[in-house]
């Protein structure tokens, strides 16, 4: 089908429609002359019928002797200026059909703004080599300031420089060396904890020490922060937080471990935790960056594993150590919430049965996609078979014998 015939199907076969038809043939065909003629035609021919009716109007008005005397120039002054705009819309619209073109003058205005678009463009590109010139120089004396600053010996109280395992290497291998070596101090800066030795010792008697430890991520597990245009940002307490910290202290060093700031930790567990049950605050500088993630990282705490419990919603936090992690639902900051309730009762169960290594049970409970509804639902079981047992004792019968010979001992 030609572009002719689906243009004449589409748009109804108007007069209009098919010169836009002819308009577009002849854009892709490069016959730029022949959409001028009939567009302008188009136009000419649609102002002059306006002009006609307008004429008609001007002499029914001055038959009736009601024309003003500065209407006739109003209204050429008008569609004159109509004219000359439907001509420059037309003209921006589409270049090529700027009935201008064939004049001179026209051709060589253009010739010129074409020109100074191409002086403008090498200027453009004069700027950016310029730029990019300054920025690889800038980067080759930051380069050697780098070097000679990190690469640089050190030196004792006098100003003596200090022999180091690259003093016998030749001088620039000695600066090289070294600023790498401080390249290298600064990249486990950031990525390493601050300290290999997180939490101090544990307790000794007479003090008491927790039998267990219990590390709890803070951001959607006991707060939700929540921001709006109104209110900025606040904080929410999770349901039951209070009298979770109670009873988990009971049983558990408590200490919170979470990839946050310190100055955003810090005044949130003040206010959160007045009793201080919370013992120990560990926060982002504790934390290994691993795969776009901050980590944590168990082997640092100072503590057996085989009695730390993490209670956490991201997997990616504590991928070094998921023997020891317990996942719960993320908190989204409903005020019908129950899970700390649950945690309560699991965590007292794990805490009193004296359990040599928590992560046997901690693994079994993993298998599970939501471990505090199967804990819930062993504890049911765990009560249906109690009441069984205990309904069972109950209804046995007693030996008649036994019952003669108490009753017959008795005085």
């Amino acid at each position: 089908m030609t572009p002719i015939a689906l243009g004449r199907m589409l748009y109804g076969g108007t007069r209009f429609s098919r010169k836009l038809v002819n308009t577009s043939r002849a854009l892709t065909s490069g016959l730029w002359q022949t959409m001028i003629n009939s567009v302008m035609l188009h136009t000419q021919a649609a102002i002059g019928c306006t002009e006609k009716r307008m004429v008609c109007s001007r002499c029914n008005l001055h038959s009736n002797g009601l024309e003003p005397p500065h209407l006739v120039h109003l209204i050429h002054r008008r569609y004159s200026t109509c004219e000359k705009t439907s001509t420059q819309i037309l003209s921006k619209l589409f270049p090529q059909t700027s009935m201008e073109l064939d004049d001179e003058a026209s051709r060589d205005r253009r010739k010129r703004e074409e020109e100074e678009e191409l002086r403008e463009m090498e200027r453009a590109w004069k700027r950016m080599k310029i730029g990019f010139g300054v920025f690889g120089i800038g980067g080759v004396i930051f380069s050697f300031w780098a070097i000679y600053f990190f690469g640089k010996p050190s030196l004792d109280e006098q100003g003596n420089e200090l022999a180091d395992e690259f003093s016998s290497l030749p001088l620039v291998q000695q600066y090289m060396a070294r600023t790498f070596k401080s390249l290298n101090h600064f990249q486990r800066f950031i990525q390493e904890p601050s300290s290999q030795k997180l939490l101090p010792d544990p307790l000794q008697a007479p003090y008491i020490q927790p039998p267990y430890t219990l590390v709890l991520e803070v951001k959607d597990l006991l707060i939700h922060p929540d921001w709006t245009y109104q209110t900025g940002w606040r904080f929410k307490k999770r349901p039951g937080v209070d009298v979770f910290l109670r009873e988990c202290s009971k049983y558990f060093e408590i200490v919170v471990y979470t990839a946050e700031q310190g100055m955003t930790v810090f005044p949130l567990l003040d206010a959160l935790d007045p009793s201080g049950y919370i013992m120990y605050r560990l926060v982002r500088d504790s934390t290994h960056f691993v795969g776009g993630h901050h980590v944590k990282n168990l082997d640092n705490l100072n503590r057996d594993l085989k009695r730390v419990v993490v209670v956490d919603w991201d997997k990616n936090s504590t991928k070094m150590h998921p023997a020891n992690t317990f996942s719960i639902p993320r908190w989204s900051g409903n005020d019908d919430d129950t899970t700390l309730f649950d945690l309560i009762s699991f965590l007292s169960v794990l805490g009193s049965s004296d359990v040599d290594d928590v992560r046997e049970v901690l693994q079994y409970y993993n298998q599970f996609e939501e471990p505090i509804v199967q804990f819930r639902e062993n504890q049911r079981k765990l009560s249906e078979q109690m009441q069984a047992d205990e309904f069972e004792k109950l209804s046995k019968p007693k030996p008649m014998v036994k019952n003669w010979s108490r009753g017959f001992m008795k005085p």
